[in-house]
């Protein structure tokens, strides 16, 4: 199985449409048709279903499809890190984040490398901790940011200068909206959005032994999404300040939970792991900075 065919299926896969795909990979669409027919020889499987116009991929081809997007990564990584080698005016990192106001600051320092290393590129996905962590463990990325502290025994960690705080984002036409903080009493019965991760790991610290008595009325890896349903009056958003607009106008307004609930952020690493030139250099700067922060 080679790579270059991997690439042809994901192309494939995106567009739907055999034509297009091989229109945008300079290939006819015969030679194309035979690499995917060769494909599916070798794996034993049918990838699509075609259709008059489209074609759609199998349960088979959709596992593919996730297979093949990390191989084709991991090979353009072993690439790019290769090419760096000998040549350290750039690079690439690849991160994996969490939604928080303190990325600005991991933000800052890629800013203040790339003054140095004007070719340094920079790859940044977002996913909740078990999907970063996953990518993380294949090699597919060097950082990953966490709003919870990871396991040391497999992971290096640096803690952010802040924590991030706890409250509610709602409408500004509510009454709740009326309170200066927001507490437990007050969500009970509410219909209520959050992460599903902070509502197993970080809301139960806070509502203690009334937590059985909230209402999650759905989940949201995206706190931007989700404020889009409050804004509606469908809910009441647990999130982190500074995430969501509500200045003045936008119609909503957030309210610090009382006590407060605060979040450590972590830049995650793996233990043993070995760092392209630009990886190090990047670690050793932000470790510096955030220490004199």
């Amino acid at each position: 199985m080679e790579i270059r065919t991997l690439r042809y299926f994901l192309e494939v896969a995106r567009e739907e449409n055999m034509t297009r795909a091989a229109e945008i990979l300079h290939i006819s669409q015969p030679a194309l048709s035979k690499q995917l027919k060769s494909l599916e020889e070798e794996l034993g499987k049918k990838l699509f279903t075609r259709h008059s116009f489209s074609i759609k991929l199998t349960d088979e081809g959709i596992l593919l499809k996730k297979r093949a997007e990390d191989l084709v990564l991991m090979a353009d990584r072993i690439k790019n890190e290769f090419i760096s080698l000998d040549d350290i005016t750039g690079g690439e990192l690849y991160f994996g984040l969490a939604e928080s106001y303190q990325i600005r600051y991991l933000a800052r320092e890629i800013s203040s490398l790339k003054k140095q290393y004007p070719s340094l590129k920079y790859s940044i996905s977002s996913g909740d901790s078990e999907q970063v962590l996953e990518k993380l463990d294949k090699g597919l990325l060097d950082f990953v940011v966490l709003a919870e502290l990871p396991d040391t025994t497999k992971y290096e960690s640096l803690i952010f200068p802040y924590s991030d705080k706890w409250g509610v984002v709602m409408p500004d036409d509510v009454p709740l909206s009326k309170k200066k903080t927001i507490h437990v009493d007050d969500l009970i019965s509410l219909p209520l959005f959050c992460s599903g991760q902070a509502w197993i790991n970080d809301i139960p610290r806070w509502a203690k032994d009334k937590m059985d008595k909230l209402h999650l009325e759905g989940s949201f890896k995206l706190s931007y999404n989700a404020s889009l349903f409050a804004k509606e009056h469908l809910g009441y958003l647990l999130t982190f300040d500074k995430l969501i607009d509500t200045s003045p106008g936008s119609g909503l307004v957030f309210r610090p939970l009382d006590p407060q609930l605060e979040t450590n952020l972590y830049l995650v690493w793996k233990k043993y792991q070995t760092f392209s030139p630009i990886a190090e250099l990047f670690l050793k700067q932000i470790t510096e900075n955030f220490k004199k922060s």
